[in-house]
């Protein structure tokens, strides 16, 4: 029971991470010093896409869902509980690099536009 929950514990933490990577820009609106926790949370998630590697969450949970007698899963976390909700069919390297440019796009434009903003209420003043 205790590998089970630590399984569930990673599984929670990777989701959690996976929404930061997507939607961190946000909270730095609000809160500008998040950008130094959101930029390298940022930069992996668009590297582990482009470079279709492996987050090592995934084989974490795997390992402790192992011990605890259950099934682990092949791929990656998105693939295996998200897959359906995010990627196409067949998801693709291509495919991967497509949405590893869309996240650094939205992020680039948050970001711009968080830029954008600060320096005319700067001139405003």
């Amino acid at each position: 029971m205790g590998w089970s929950i630590l399984a569930d514990m990673v599984l929670v933490l990777h989701g959690a991470f996976i929404a930061w990577v997507a939607l961190g820009a946000l909270a730095v609106q609000r809160w500008p010093r998040l950008a130094w926790a959101h930029l390298p949370a940022l930069a992996w998630g668009v590297w582990v896409e482009a470079s279709a590697g492996l987050c090592p969450l995934t084989p974490l949970e795997n390992a402790l869902r192992l011990r605890a007698g259950e099934v682990g899963y092949a791929g990656s976390f998105i693939e295996h509980h998200l897959g359906a909700l995010i990627y196409p069919a067949g998801l693709t390297p291509a495919a991967q690099w497509r949405i590893a440019l869309g996240l650094l796009a939205c992020n680039l434009v948050l970001y711009g536009w968080m830029i954008w903003r600060r320096r005319h209420q700067r001139r405003m003043r």
